[in-house]
């Protein structure tokens, strides 16, 4: 699933910086508006020199998507680990990936904002990137005592539907941030979804 180099980069270093530039036009303007040559001009390289790192533009966005994923999955079991209880547990991947969605991550954004129909060529491998992440939520919603007709597949779709739309509307510096919007989802579906 990893998106390989065109060729070795050796001790090239300019491979983080061509990642960062990928990330950040594809979550401004998309995958399709954004070309190979804004990308390079961005990291002040020749457009040619792009391919020396990365055989296509769908190969970037991949390893842009992978960059994504293991920031939003690091960051989730890193305040997950110090919590016990299952809804507290969900309130803190949900905490968690807001903060790294809204707050730190141009990689995380292209997560939402590219979906993998948008690039058939590297579609299988922009879903099995996802699913990789979904399976953070899929255990922690396992984890919650539901209603045994709770359908937890939908619930999970619902949550991180909530979250990942959230990338639209939210305002820095307004009266909500990423944590309280985690509590307030949570809370609803405790609301709603008691045992």
């Amino acid at each position: 699933m990893i998106a390989k180099p065109a060729k070795s980069t050796r001790s090239d270093n300019r491979l983080p910086a061509v990642l960062d530039a990928a990330a950040h036009l594809f979550a401004e303007k998309g995958y399709a508006a954004t070309s190979m040559r804004e990308i390079a001009l961005a990291c002040d390289m020749l457009p040619g020199s792009l391919y020396y790192h990365f055989a296509a533009k769908e190969d970037l966005l991949v390893a842009v998507y992978e960059a994504g994923v293991h920031q939003l999955i690091e960051a989730g079991r890193l305040t997950i680990a110090g919590e016990r209880e299952p809804w507290a547990r969900l309130e803190a991947g949900c905490a968690a990936h807001l903060e790294t969605l809204l707050q730190r991550s141009d990689f995380a954004q292209v997560l939402v904002r590219v979906l993998p129909s948008d690039v058939p060529g590297a579609a299988a491998r922009l879903k099995a990137l996802r699913a990789e992440y979904e399976r953070q939520f899929r255990e922690l919603v396992g984890e919650l005592p539901l209603p045994p007709a709770t359908d937890r597949g939908l619930l999970r779709l619902m949550l991180l539907g909530a979250l990942n739309w959230s990338r639209f509307w939210f305002a820095a510096g307004g009266r909500e941030t990423p944590r309280s919007l985690a509590r307030k989802f949570v809370q609803l579906l405790q609301e709603t979804h008691h045992v």
